[in-house]
């Protein structure tokens, strides 16, 4: 399985062996469609390059090929949408874009801190919710590429076997050492759906090192984004990333294109009074280049930050909802607290307060409390 069975397809002694198993080599015989997923990256178009020749070995009709991308709008650099285009063109394959139909990754942000601050305002939430995605709730690999993708292949190729080719691999975290050679991919394709149509991932790259693909870049002329060549960052993603290193940040900030991205998001910060990261805010990244006034607004929120961990940490912790629900009623005491703590958020954000005391805040708990039990019902 995986390198082994490459190696009797293809000779290129230079180059890693990609992966494939008997499950992608049987689609590609039967004709499958093979969708190249193109985020502009290493990774994504070295995986591209060796799957196109596996395929080319295997005899599959080179009419079943497309690359598809995933835009993510003002998150992207402002070369990406150039430099997949030219990958696509480089692979001789046709390109599909698709984005998000309720706007790009900025947007996304934007419209999760604004739902925050409704459901904060109502008492639906404990806590203030942030605008930024984290490690564990990541909009762009979910919402705006795979739930985008998907469905669209699925319903481009209905009743056919579709393979997403993705440049996943192992060594790039602890989270990806498991990732398989292929699997099916039932999520928008159940088992025997009325049409017939099946779907796989396949990981051409999954064994192989940084190393590996910056050499398969090198020795076959390969497009290679100017993140890498002329920001040397590490890794490829959103021009700004909740998961990027403090390196890829600051090559990041350095680039023309992301100036007026970089200013927005710091307004974000600003405004939301949430870092980027947890530990980390983007405003402090390079505060060259912003404003006087936009560096002042971003001191008052890491102040005002403070004082909301501070009065959120005050609020009894067994309240803390669970599932989207309170756990149960809280005690007067514990009911002053929450309205006591709230207060102060609220303003800051301009919101109203509707429970500002203890006999607000057990009303609105009960209404809660009532309605979780009726939809449980």
């Amino acid at each position: 399985m995986g390198a082994a069975l490459a190696r009797g397809l293809l000779a290129a002694p230079d180059d890693p062996l990609p992966a494939i198993d008997d499950r992608v080599i049987a689609a590609a015989r039967r004709g499958a469609w093979f969708a190249f997923n193109l985020s502009g990256g290493k990774d994504s178009t070295a995986s591209a390059h060796a799957g196109l020749a596996l395929l080319n070995a295997l005899g599959h009709p080179r009419d079943r090929r497309i690359a598809i991308h995933a835009d993510l709008g003002r998150a992207e650099w402002r070369s990406t949408p150039a430099m997949v285009a030219a990958i696509a063109d480089r692979l001789g394959l046709p390109l599909l874009v698709v984005s998000r139909s309720a706007g790009d990754m900025v947007s996304r942000w934007e419209q999760r801190f604004l739902s925050g601050k409704r459901r904060y305002e109502a008492l639906e939430t404990y806590n203030l919710i942030g605008p930024w995605s984290s490690a564990s709730l990541r909009f762009c690999t979910s919402e705006l590429k795979v739930q985008v993708i998907g469905p669209d292949l699925a319903r481009r190729y209905r009743g056919e076997t579709i393979v997403s080719v993705i440049g996943l691999r192992r060594d790039e975290s602890p989270s990806r050492r498991a990732t398989p050679v292929s699997r099916a991919d039932e999520r928008f394709a159940k088992p025997g759906n009325a049409a017939g149509t099946r779907m796989l991932s396949w990981h051409p790259a999954v064994d192989w090192s940084a190393n590996d693909v910056f050499g398969i870049h090198k020795r076959h002329g390969l497009p290679l984004h100017e993140a890498y060549v002329q920001y040397r960052t590490t890794r490829l993603s959103c021009a700004f990333c909740v998961l990027a290193s403090a390196h890829d940040l600051a090559a990041s900030a350095a680039a023309p294109g992301n100036f007026d991205l970089y200013r927005h998001l710091v307004a974000i910060e600003a405004d939301s009074t949430f870092s980027f990261q947890p530990q980390r805010w983007l405003a402090d990244v390079s505060p060259r280049w912003l404003s006087a006034a936009r560096l002042h607004e971003v001191a008052r929120a890491k102040l005002r930050a403070q004082e909301r961990r501070a009065l959120e940490a005050a609020m009894p912790p067994q309240l803390r909802y669970v599932k989207g629900w309170p756990p149960r009623m809280p005690s007067m005491a514990e009911a002053s607290l929450i309205a006591k703590a709230r207060a102060p958020i609220l303003a800051h954000h301009g919101l109203p307060d509707h429970f500002p005391d203890a006999a607000a805040v057990q009303a609105r708990f009960a209404d809660l409390l009532a309605v979780k039990s009726e939809r449980s019902r």
